[in-house]
């Protein structure tokens, strides 16, 4: 395995990136995740803990190197961690890599297992010089690109052999994605002030049919109930800041659970586990093996 230290990154990387939220054409995913950390708790820390076990159908990673490609809040760097691998981060987004900074202050500071820089899955001669590692992670990632295929196809560099990647992608709706996109877009092309009143006048008709199918069926407390629930069922995550990620999340692509499957069968994996969303929104989940190269 690599030898995982912290290196020097130039500002190409925060330049691009704030270029490209300025011109609106991409979502200030850290703004975001520094928000979420002030709701962050213990309870949400084993939440994320519990799901990530849950998926890789492991009880813990010690002994194993962790590759959080795309850490966001730093919320399942943080839980990798706590679950015993060694671990490392990085973000496009230099708000996001504050944020994973941050958690590893709170929780594990001047921890030499942990990792974290500034980078870009689209930068192959960045993810080569990471080396390999025993799990890829990357939920909620690769499909804000701007460039999900080949992001997809360079995530694979750092798979060891018999080594996993945990991927989510969001869902192809057909014409609701499309949709959704020109929604997004539209959010991101405006000021930010603005840009919250058109989230709400967005989420609110969204919101009402939810509420007016309980009130239908007769329970109209469900509606509040589910809202309440959602931090229990979210691998820790949080309503509120889901939605505005949600509306926000631009760049945006989709894909269909077969096409993700094809694309990493011709690469040498297996499907270890899947979890869709049938024909609704929000990401599908995968768990894939790389075979070894000495099996057929």
């Amino acid at each position: 395995m690599q030898n995982m230290h912290d290196d020097g990154r130039d500002n190409v990387g925060a330049n691009a990136h704030g270029q490209e939220v300025r011109k609106g054409a991409r979502f200030a995913f850290g703004e975001n995740w520094a928000r979420f950390l002030s709701v962050l708790d213990q309870e949400r820390i084993k939440q994320a803990e519990e799901s990530l076990a849950a998926m890789l159908e492991i009880d813990d990673l010690n002994g194993l190197t962790f590759l959080d490609a795309g850490s966001g809040s730093g919320l399942f760097s943080l839980a990798a961690r706590r679950l015993g691998a060694r671990v490392f981060s990085f973000d496009y987004d230099p708000r996001s890599v504050a944020c994973t900074g941050e958690l590893k202050n709170r929780y594990f500071e001047n921890d030499d297992d942990w990792t974290i820089q500034e980078g870009s899955v689209l930068d192959i001669d960045y993810l080569s010089r990471l080396g390999k590692f025993d799990i890829v992670y990357s939920w909620g990632v690769l499909h804000h690109t701007g460039n999900m295929w080949k992001a997809l196809e360079n995530v694979d560099t750092n798979v060891a052999d018999n080594g996993k990647l945990f991927i989510a992608l969001y869902n192809d709706q057909g014409g609701a994605s499309r949709r959704w996109h020109t929604v997004k877009k539209i959010y991101n092309s405006l000021p930010n002030l603005v840009s919250s009143i058109f989230a709400v006048i967005v989420y609110i008709p969204l919101e009402l049919k939810l509420l007016l199918v309980q009130l239908i069926k007769g329970n109209p407390r469900a509606y509040f109930s589910n809202i309440a629930h959602y931090d229990k069922t979210s691998r820790g995550m949080s309503w509120w800041y889901d939605k505005i990620d949600w509306i926000g999340g631009f760049p945006f692509e989709v894909s269909k659970p077969e096409e993700i499957f094809e694309f990493y069968k011709s690469l040498g994996y297996q499907l270890n586990k899947l979890e869709t969303r049938g024909r609704g929104s929000g990401c599908n989940e995968y768990v894939f093996q790389r075979k070894p190269k000495s099996l057929p």
